[in-house]
């Protein structure tokens, strides 16, 4: 497109020459089972912004992932890194003991929801904290079940698997999975049935948990339920608020621990620290990583102090888990987040998102329903003559976009959804001209066919 853009410059072509021999070094050097969104070789990165190795200068909509909350390479993270390295980079936290490790438990303790003690463990990835909070409650409860939700997200390990609802790509025939896994059903508003109220749809759902409860396996059995607060890879599903409190009240009635899997939602994505806010819960257990530390590998599991005290030592942990890097750089983003505001900034980049995308919907029928909790927002799309998912529109539209200079990620267990993980700190002009790229992408493939 020959429109002049102020911070998008895709002039040396998607992907350059640079960035296409690096991908041919990569077809030969690493597995096809590692996925590659889009063709970008990254060289550096700040803000917003992605330059790739042909200079080429992109609006980074999908903030790895969730992952870039903060921005790409904050400042201030930058230089308790850089500080951090002079000291010690690694000690291992079970053999020598650092102040960070300490000095992050305590602050997780402090900002989660919840005004009870509580205690945290580091690991390294969100698949990682999810398992280890499953042994937590394991261990606590004496019980073994698991509950997680249709179209939940919770890895790509043996029990993550085991938790995850989408087939493909996530499961097929890597089986067999972990025992004692159970799937309920999870609300999905847009498709409420017809002549329900919102109220009635979310009573609906409630009752069809105390089914399961009755159908599928005995609440006398079950350690934990383990929800995201809005669903990530399940398609930005914002659940009822009353779906979310009926499930956590039954946990409390029948002695199940409520595990939120925050490692999406949390740290300021919805326009909340953590999104169970939200939902008026408290969670006996949450798990985070992603944004936690601004793409340094690090994630937690922080719960109630009488139930992250039941493994003895040496029962949980890992060698690299809650390294110094990633908790001085999690300590650097917490403060910067909360310095600046990034929940009230979430909001505000949510609220235009919507707002763009509501009234792109009136000329687009396309267009089937656009949502969003905070930053944490999407769009689905389905064909309106026939009602079946338009993937093959979002195909053409994230690869199309991320030729114009915007990448974006497709979400949902048909991948007809466009959802949006912008960085926070990304600025209102940016953001524009980012959607006004995606606007001119959509229409021109719309239009055609």
């Amino acid at each position: 497109m020959s429109k002049q853009r102020t911070f998008v410059n895709v002039s040396a072509g998607v992907p350059g020459p640079k960035g296409a021999a690096i991908i041919a070094r990569r077809e030969q050097a690493v597995p096809s089972g590692v996925g590659n969104n889009t063709p970008v070789v990254v060289e550096r990165a700040s803000g917003a912004l992605l330059t790739d190795v042909d200079g080429n200068t992109y609006l980074d909509f999908a903030g790895a992932i969730g992952t870039i909350n903060a921005g790409h390479c904050p400042p201030e993270v930058v230089q308790v890194l850089k500080e951090q390295l002079d000291k010690y980079i690694h000690t291992c936290f079970h053999v020598a003991m650092y102040e960070p490790y300490v000095q992050l438990a305590e602050k997780l303790a402090e900002i989660t929801p919840g005004d009870f003690a509580k205690k945290t463990m580091f690991a390294n990835s969100g698949a990682e904290a999810v398992e280890n909070a499953v042994k937590i409650a394991r261990k606590y409860t004496g019980r073994q079940g698991i509950v997680s939700f249709t179209r939940g997200f919770h890895g790509r390990t043996l029990l993550g698997m085991s938790l995850t609802s989408k087939v493909k790509p996530y499961k097929f025939k890597m089986g067999p999975f972990a025992p004692m896994t159970y799937k309920a059903q999870f609300p999905y508003p847009m498709n409420k049935p017809a002549g329900l109220t919102d109220a009635e749809y979310a009573q609906y759902c409630v009752d069809q948990f105390e089914d399961f409860l009755l159908t599928e396996v005995s609440p006398e059995e079950l350690a934990a339920v383990i929800m995201e607060p809005v669903q990530g890879e399940g398609g930005f599903v914002i659940p009822p608020v009353e779906f979310v409190q009926g499930i956590y009240n039954i946990c409390k009635k029948n002695n199940i621990l409520f595990i939120a899997d925050e490692i999406q939602t949390g740290f300021c994505r919805t326009g909340s620290m953590f999104a169970s806010t939200h939902f008026g819960i408290e969670p006996d257990i949450i798990t985070m990583s992603k944004s936690i530390a601004a793409g340094l590998p690090i994630s937690a599991v922080t719960g109630r102090a009488e139930i992250m005290d039941a493994p003895t030592a040496g029962e949980i942990g890992g060698t690299y888990g809650g390294s110094p890097l990633g908790c001085v750089a999690a300590l650097a983003v917490i403060e910067k987040m909360e310095k600046e505001n990034l929940a009230k900034r979430a909001q505000e980049i949510g609220d235009a998102i919507q707002k763009h995308f509501l009234a792109l919907q009136k000329e687009l029928p396309v267009i089937a329903d656009v949502r969003g909790l905070g930053a944490m927002c999407a769009v689905e799309f389905v064909d309106p003559q026939t009602g079946e998912p338009a993937k093959e529109l979002i195909g053409k539209l994230t690869k199309g976009c991320c030729e114009n200079g915007v990448v974006v990620l497709s979400a949902g267990v048909h991948s007809n959804i466009l959802r949006f993980l912008t960085p926070l700190v990304i600025t209102d002009e940016q953001l524009q001209e980012g959607l006004d790229i995606m606007t001119d992408v959509l229409k021109g493939i719309y239009v055609t066919n």
